[in-house]
Formats: structure tokens, sequence, C-alpha cells
């Protein structure tokens, strides 16, 4: 659940950080997808094995 909130607050201050004035676009979508896959394989390398 804390890397849930973690993903979740990470997104939300690249968007706020470095896409504040744009509107939705390809790349925000990408660096969203990309932060959840980094969230993704650090959750099965770590701590999907306990």
């Amino acid at each position: 659940m804390l890397l849930v909130v973690a993903m979740i607050a990470v997104i939300v201050t690249t968007d706020v950080l470095f896409f504040r004035g744009q509107a939705w676009t390809w790349e925000r979508l990408a660096a969203n997808v990309g932060i959840v896959l980094v969230f993704g394989a650090f959750y099965f390398r770590f701590i999907g094995r306990s």
C-alpha cells in the first residue's frame, strides 16, 4: 500500500514540476507509464519474492 501511495506522489509531483503548462500530451503519458513500470519492476524485484 505504501508503494502505491509513493507511486502516486511521484506521478503527481512529476506532472506538476515538468508538465504544468502543457495539455495532455504523449510525453506526459509516456512519463507516467514509465514511472508505473519502474515501480512495478521494483515491486517484483524486491517485494514480490517475500
